[in-house]
Parts: structure tokens; sequence; C-alpha cells
């Protein structure tokens, strides 16, 4: 029978067998640049309310039509073929089940019009529309009761009737702090997004919340009285992150600007979860906020009427995220963030009995449990994410069953480059964790040409997932050496808080150590080397050219080099002055001045490729060009790439296309060639 190709034959077909393709032996090739648009990338698992069905999002990008889409399919947990649920090459997301499992819903843009809430009955049809809101839905969730939707809805532009035909725009208008973000442009007027619940019978919206601050998408309570959310309501949260939980009625008759307050932690408070009885809510928190993006965030639990809460994993100094209760309370379920792993984790209400029982080797991120089923996202260093079967979870020593196998017919077509997961000492005796990959073709006891590649961030890692770039330079002949240096998440607090106001010296140590390892171990050729990364790696690769010469051939892509010149420009304000001061008071210019690469700009011979996005907020293209016209000025092989119309991360296909050819050209020409014979 044929695969639904659309959601007009509805869920009748539901339980139909789907014919794989006919196995066909192939011989494998190495992977190129065109397959990057082979990918597809799994998301977002949501288990019907019986348990037999996982709901999820398949992401594709599409070179020839300069796009990405995302389709919503259903596989079923005993096994067998995937339906996709929506059209292809029309992007939905947001999968959920109404509580009766009768409908699956999702948030489409349809025919030009603003997002809306979509459904399609499980007993057959089309899919419809079940919102309709003018300025379109942010986000939703399903009453206990599935009677009502919880909205996070953008209040309404003004329109302006004096606007005349052909008029230009209005000038930017601009009195906030934080008055710019990447992606965003300016923040201009009072906009702000609020929740509403929608009565689905009767096709009623009632807002909920009002005032100058945004809220978050909430959580229903178990009984479907009450909404916990997410918002900071402080004087001028521009200043700040402090994000509390707040708790208001789903019934009032008017919106409210003075929800509960349930937390006072001068930190951010995120993802509450209800317990089942309604008496606590679980929660992610940062208690430094004067560690910025280098705190650690903990679990807690906090009652629901307010007042202190049970902090439960300060002594793990992990990463933690979107906890989940147990169906009878027991236990709360997260995300742990642990060296370069992400495990699935649960641990008692009152902080006992921490058990990790998916764990080792694996990258775990999003995870729903129903039905006694439970789904989690898995992904490995040699299969991208796929949708997992978490099974003897209850017994803490769970297993896990794939259901879906998206990637599969690529997998088999490819020659899968092996990586190794590696420890290595850094100065003053501090471990490093990374990652070495080899070509497809590897030759025990050849060096081979070898990129250093460093991850942004700071604060993230690599971790045992698969990653398209490694695999590319590796198809292409490099050794791709990636490491975790300080400053990187996942190693706890201190590591992390290594790199404050001190960047571009314990993780230059750590990442040149991890260099000197792969050389040590007869891997890499110390005459072929290459350095490269994007954001925060290319910002640590400034600092790798400006004080070492042992780098034939450079990438920077979207990287700062002269900080006084980003403050008031770029969109890290508040982080700035957390970390360096404001430069004109006392000796805080010299903070700035000391971690800038630029500064020592004199010192670079690495010939170096600089790029980035026209329009980056985040990390904007005044720095590549300073570096840039510095570089071309005192005669340093170089070469700037600028991107028309984008922001940090290059979203138009056939950018993403020249982005990765332009680095296999510039490391080939200084580091593949490097120090061989002309022949």
């Amino acid at each position: 029978m044929k695969a639904l190709a659309t959601a007009a034959l509805g869920f009748a077909l539901f339980a139909a067998a789907l014919a794989p393709p006919a196995a066909v032996a192939q011989e494998r090739r190495n992977i190129t640049v065109d397959d990057l648009f082979e990918l597809e990338n799994v998301g977002s698992p949501v288990v019907s309310p019986e348990g037999d069905w996982v709901a999820y999002t398949v992401s594709r990008t599409s070179l020839e039509d300069e796009r990405s889409y995302t389709r919503v399919y259903m596989a079923p947990v005993a096994g067998g073929d995937p339906v996709p649920l929506t059209r292809d090459k029309q992007s939905a997301g947001s999968p959920a089940w109404s509580p009766d499992g009768r409908y699956l819903t999702f948030t489409a843009a349809r025919d030009g019009d603003p997002t809306q809430v979509w459904a399609l009955d499980r007993r057959g049809g089309e899919a419809f529309p079940l919102t309709d809101v003018e300025q379109g839905v942010g986000g939703y969730r399903w009453s206990p009761d599935g009677t009502r939707l919880l909205l996070t809805i953008r209040d309404a532009e003004e329109d302006d009737e004096d606007a005349k035909p052909n008029a230009p725009q209005d000038p930017w208008v601009i009195d906030r702090i934080q008055f710019k973000r990447d992606g965003a442009g300016y923040l201009t007027g009072s906009r702000m997004t609020h929740l509403y619940v929608y009565k689905i019978d009767a096709r009623e919206l009632q807002q909920l919340t009002t005032g100058r601050w945004n809220e978050s998408l909430g959580v229903w309570s178990p009984d479907g009285t009450q909404i916990a959310f997410v918002s900071n309501r402080t004087e001028d949260p521009d200043l700040n992150a402090n994000n509390d939980i707040w708790v208001v009625s789903a019934d009032l008759e008017e919106p409210t600007d003075s929800p509960r307050q349930v937390t006072t932690n001068p930190g951010s408070d995120g993802s509450p979860q209800w317990s089942p009885d309604g008496r606590w809510i679980a929660y992610s928190t940062g208690i430094r906020p004067d560690l910025i993006w280098y705190a650690t965030t903990h679990l807690a639990v906090v009652s629901a009427d307010g007042g202190e809460p049970r902090l439960l994993t300060t002594d793990l100094d992990r990463n933690v995220r979107s906890p989940r209760f147990s169906p009878d309370g027991e236990w709360i379920w997260f995300g742990l963030e642990d060296s370069s792993e992400n495990h699935i984790a649960r641990i008692r209400p009152d902080g006992s009995d921490l058990e990790r029982p998916v764990s080792g080797g694996l990258s775990a991120s999003g995870f729903d449990r129903r039905g006694g089923t439970f789904a989690a996202l898995v992904n490995h260093l040699d299969r991208p994410g796929e949708i997992y079967a978490v099974e003897h979870f209850d017994d803490g020593e769970a297993s896990l069953r794939r259901i879906t196998g998206h990637n599969d017919d690529f997998l088999a077509a490819v020659n899968i480059a092996e990586t190794h997961n590696i420890q290595f000492p850094s100065e003053g005796g501090i471990e490093v964790e990374g990652f070495v990959t080899f070509p497809p073709d590897y030759e025990e006891g050849r060096a081979y040409p070898t990129i250093l590649r460093i991850h942004g961030g700071p604060v993230s890692q690599y971790s045992h997932s698969f990653q398209f770039e490694s695999q590319l330079f590796a198809a292409h002949g490099y050794v791709v050496v990636r490491t975790n240096p300080r400053g990187s998440s996942g190693y706890g607090q201190d590591f992390s808080a290594a790199l404050w106001a001190d960047w571009g010296n314990p993780d230059f140590k750590d990442v040149m150590a991890g260099i000197d390892y792969a050389i040590e171990q007869g891997w890499t050729d110390p005459d072929r080397l290459g350095v490269g990364g994007w954001s925060y790696g290319g910002i640590l690769t400034n600092y790798v050219i400006t004080q070492t010469d042992r780098f034939e051939g450079a990438i920077t892509g979207a990287s700062e080099v002269l900080y006084i010149a980003n403050y008031g420009h770029d969109h890290y304000q508040r982080q700035w002055e957390a970390e360096l001061g404001l430069p004109w008071e006392g000796d805080n210019r010299d903070n700035w001045e000391r971690i800038s690469p630029f500064n020592k700009v004199h010192e670079v011979t690495t010939p170096t490729l600089i790029m980035g996005g026209e329009d980056d907020w985040n990390v904007p293209i005044l720095n590549s060009e300073q570096l840039y016209q510095a570089l071309r000025r005192r005669g340093v092989p170089t070469q700037l790439v600028v991107y028309p119309g984008q922001s940090h991360g290059i979203r138009v296909p056939s950018y993403q296309k020249d982005r990765y050819e332009r680095y296999l050209a510039w490391y080939d020409r200084w580091v593949m060639n490097a120090n061989r014979p002309v022949s």
C-alpha cells in the first residue's frame, strides 16, 4: 500500500504496512558536501496517550528550493514503517496528541497565513485549523480534559491608517537597554507575548495575562485549573536574566498583570512541570546569576504555593534540563549533561537515588512518556539522531530499541568515518576530553594532515553525536581533532568559569594539548595542521593564530577580534558588562583590551580565511572586516567572505554548500599540500 503523502488520507491507514524499498547491494562512497542535503534531522518525539504511536518531526534542507522543510511523522512503537502526516515541502511543527488520542495537532503556516494550530482527526479526513488568530500562534498545549488549548500569542501590530502608498519604512525609535537581537533586528515598541486559553467547541479566545512582560508557553496543572509559566517581571528585564515561575488561573474572565509568584531566585528559573497531585512544581534553576552563562543549571522542586525550594542536584554540579514527574510522582526524570554525553536520568523528589537509565556513549535529548511507553531522541557518533523506545526503564537498567531509521538509506550508501573519544592532559594536570575522527581509509602508523575544529559557545561542548562536518573533512583525507577545552559545559561550573575574563588563555592551552596528543599518538603530521571554527570557535581560532605559527591554514567564521568595537553594537551588552565591566569605568578598559586578539594581530603569519553573515548582530561582521583589513594590510594571505542577508547562522542552502566548499578548498591549499614538494 502506498505511504501517506498528504494529510488528505487522514488516519484511516494508520495500521497499514508500508512496503520498504528493495534492498540493493551498493558500493559505499565517501561523504561529499552535497550529502548535507541528504540528511534528515529527527526531533520532538511525543507518545500517543495509549502508548502505541510516537509522533515526531523530520527536517530536511532542499538545495534546489533554497529552503528547509519540516514534516510531522508518526511511527508505531512496536515496529514498522513511519507514516508522514503533513505534506512534503509544506513545513509543520510542534506535534501533540489530544488527551483522548482522537486528534494529532501541529503548528503550520499555510498559504501565506500566520501560524495556526492544525488538527488531524484519527477517524480520517484532511487537516483543519483549530485556531484562527489574526497575528498567529506562538505555541500551544492541550488542557488535561481536551476541551481547551493554552496558547502564546504576541500582541498584534497597530495599523497605521495614515500611511501613504509607497511610503518609506518608519524609522526605528529605540529606548530599551537591550535594543537589538540577532535574527530579530532592532527591538522597538511594546508588543509582548501573553497567555491565552482557547475553548475549542465554543471557539472562544480568552486572554489570561497582560502587561509589559513576555510570558513563556506554560503548563497546565493536572486538574486543568491553573497554568505555571516563566516570565521575567522585574522592573527592567533587559538588565538581568531573572526569570521566575508564576501561576495564573486558567479560568479568568479578565486578563491579569499580577499572577502569583512561585519562585524568587535572582537567577533564571525555567521548564516548570507539575507533580501528578498538583502540589509541587519541578523546574530548572540557575543559582549563580553573577556567573552568567558559566553557571551550572540545577534541578529544583518547590511547593505550587511558593516558598523555599528544594535544590536536588547542586552536589552533582552538572547541567540539567526538561524535568518531568513520573506518572506516580515517585521520580523526576530529566536530561543530564555530563562530560561529552547527554543522559536521561531520574531522581527522587527528595533528592535521593540519582540514577541514569539512559547513558553511556550517546547523546539523548528530547523524551516523552505515556501509556507505558518511553520514547527518546538519541544520537550516536556514527548515526544521526533517531527515535528510540526506552525499555525496562522502571528497573533502572534501561535498554534502547530503535523505532525510526530515516537516515538508514544514506548511511548504507556512504563510508562513515570512525570517531574515537579521547582524554588527555593539559597544562597543570587538567584532564581534557575530545574526539578524533579518522579518514575512512585510515592506515595505522601513517601521520595525516589534521584539522583542529573548535566548538562555539564558549559554554557548549562536542558530544557523542553524529557530526557532518567532521565526517566531511575525514572523507577528504584529514584527521579531525575536536576538544572540549576549559569554558566548555559538561564538566562542572569551575571548569566553565575558568574562562571568566580570560578568553584565549586556558582554552588555548587545552586545544593545543589536544593537537599535541594527536601528534604523540602518531595520527597527526605536525607539519600539516589546520585550525578553525564558527562563533566562539572562530574567536578561539583568532587567539590561536595570534599565539602560535604552528598551523599552516586557518578559517575563522563569525568571530570577534576587537571587543571594544562590539560594545553597543552586538546584542551581548549585559554579558559584556558582567564579565569585563563598563569600558569607561576605572581600569575596566584594560580587561577589554587584554583579551582582544586584534592587539596581537601583528603576530599572525597563518593564511586565514575569514567568513560571516552580513546581518549578524550576535557577532557582527564588523569584527571580521577589521581582522581582514589588518591581515590584508600586513600581507598575510587572507580572504573575506560575507554572505548577503545572513545572520549568525547561515540559513540559505546554497550558502551552506558554498561555505563547506570554501572550507575544503582553503584547507587543501594551505594544509593538505603544505610542506610537500611540487611535482
